[in-house]
């Protein structure tokens, strides 16, 4: 009964984050054909999963290249995992863990990381020869905590999420570097990041993932 109880309490809450999350997905915006296809043949065998804030990136890359849900937790997550082994990726990258830190638990940090394991450990079981990467949380900008304070967690959830790769035996792609070098990303909310953010992170993980292979070689 109490576990019936919960189910029920994290769905109704799901449902509210994807009602907010997708309130800032209204406005639509576009991405040149030529810069889309500048990045096919690399990601053409790659799949993006997350929450709201990998959203706009589908006007990017394909559409089945990424699955993202406003509203996305560690948890729910997991459900996806056999429509991502499906699609047969050689690559799996995921950004995740901003909607888990407001989940209404005793220590959303912990259970996240929990859950966020078990995906893992679903996605090499289904993809074993897949290569995972975990993308860090994203900041959020200053006005943004004020109305939200829970975000102020995101850089300790990171260096846990961190620890996470390391023992799970996983890449793991910082990303602080994007936005100590640009300010103006950002959409309104202080949160989810205009058109102009895709590119420079789909670069941003090119040269991370070049980089590795070549040391790797």
């Amino acid at each position: 009964m109490v576990k019936k109880v919960v189910l029920s309490v994290l769905i109704g809450v799901f449902a509210i984050f994807a009602t907010a999350c997708g309130n800032n997905q209204d406005e639509k915006e576009t991405v040149t054909t030529d810069v889309k296809e500048s990045y096919k043949s690399f990601y053409s065998k790659s799949v993006f999963l997350g929450d709201s804030l990998l959203i706009g990136l589908s006007d990017v890359l394909e559409e089945s290249n990424v699955i993202s849900n406003a509203g996305a937790t560690a948890l729910f997550a997991i459900e996806e995992v056999a429509n991502i082994a499906n699609k047969k990726p050689e690559h799996v990258y995921i950004m995740l863990g901003s909607d888990d830190l407001l989940m209404p638990v005793d220590n959303p940090k912990k259970d996240s990381l929990k859950n966020y394991a078990k995906l893992i450990e679903k996605l090499k079981e289904n993809l074993p020869n897949a290569k995972i990467h975990v993308l860090s949380v994203p900041p959020v900008t200053k006005e943004a905590i004020k109305t939200e304070p829970r975000y102020k967690h995101i850089p300790d959830y990171n260096k846990e999420l961190e620890k996470m790769a390391v023992t799970e035996k996983i890449d793991y792609i910082d990303l602080s570097s994007i936005f100590e070098k640009n300010q103006t990303l950002y959409k309104e909310d202080g949160i989810h990041f205009k058109t102009d953010f895709y590119p420079i992170l789909l670069n941003h993980i090119k040269e991370h993932v070049q980089s590795s292979q070549s040391n790797e070689g």
